[in-house]
């Protein structure tokens, strides 16, 4: 059970205008968006939706807006501390930001169903900038934003803004996570510092789509550097993730065991770098049997291994 220690920070914060990042959709009172409960680890009631949203061939005629970060299928998620994709329990849900989030302390939690046209036409210009060969036109847009949010047991002014976009043509549906200012990624209850937000068990990015075969784990979730989100992309854009979710299929690369890989990239799969792995631009990973070549030791580098140059090596 956590406990609630609020100080005089509720009093301190300073909220002034909405976030004007321009990788974010437009959200707010001014759209038109309703808010989350003011309360920690909240969540709304089902929200019914008039579009039915596929979701890794699952249709879903309603959602979850969580408080912690999370767009969930079926059932609320209260959980503060992440756990890695795939999950046990085979919840389905979009995480742009799974951490232990209380806008009690500071932030807001805005959403919205939308069929303006305004937004889909935005929504559908980047679509295809970044599916060329997809005439995509959405139809029905959903859009979540946690506007600078605090994280539990806050004794700081860190706050996080992001934002995940469902959207549909009627049969393909995306998935559209946009990252504003991040400053923390941990909140007490999960290890985190009070005075920074960071360290012990840190935010998890991404989606799991219940059947344990298809997730996927944007790349530093659960450890510290996922508080550099809003620099990466699999779309050349900094501070946004693209994933096709009806069936899965990810803007700018492969997917291997769940990592991102950009088209052409290459990497060992085995300690001993044995079976190399490329990323062809057709979206599949293909592995062949091939050691590192010359001089060149094996080496591990974050989820895979590479061939480099040792330490104390020099040719």
């Amino acid at each position: 059970m956590k406990t609630v220690l609020l100080l005089l920070l509720v009093a301190t914060v300073c909220f002034g205008d909405l976030a004007t990042d321009p990788i974010l959709y437009p959200y707010g009172p001014s759209e038109g968006d309703k808010v989350t409960p003011k309360k920690d680890d909240g969540a709304t009631s089902a929200i019914p939706i008039s579009t039915v949203f596929i979701f890794f061939g699952k249709k879903h005629n309603s959602l979850y807006v969580n408080n912690n970060g999370v767009i969930s299928f079926g059932v609320a998620v209260s959980s503060y501390t992440p756990n890695a994709f795939p999950l046990a329990d085979g919840s389905p849900f979009v995480a742009p930001y799974w951490g232990d989030v209380n806008n009690e302390i500071a932030g807001t939690v805005y959403y919205r169903e939308s069929k303006d046209p305004n937004l889909l036409e935005r929504i559908s210009n980047d679509m295809r900038k970044y599916y060329p060969n997809f005439n995509y036109r959405a139809t029905w847009a959903f859009v979540a934003t946690w506007d600078k949010v605090a994280y539990f047991g806050s004794r700081s002014k860190k706050t996080n803004t992001f934002q995940a976009v469902l959207t549909t043509e009627g049969k393909l549906a995306f998935i559209i996570l946009n990252y504003g200012i991040i400053t923390w990624t941990t909140g007490k209850a999960s290890g985190g510092d009070p005075l920074t937000g960071l360290g012990g068990i840190p935010a998890q990015a991404g989606f799991n789509s219940g059947d344990k075969t298809n997730y996927f784990n944007i790349p530093g979730s659960r450890t510290p550097d996922i508080v550099n989100i809003q620099k990466t992309s699999n779309v050349n854009t900094p501070g946004r993730w693209l994933f096709e979710v009806d069936k899965f299929r990810v803007a700018g690369g492969c997917v291997y065991e769940a990592n991102f890989v950009k088209y052409n990239e290459t990497f060992w799969k085995d300690p001993t770098c044995e079976t190399k792995c490329t990323c062809n631009m057709d979206g599949d990973v293909e592995c062949e049997e091939e050691w590192c070549s010359g001089n060149l030791l094996c080496q591990p580098s974050t989820w895979h291994y590479s061939c480099r140059i040792g330490i104390g090596q020099c040719f």
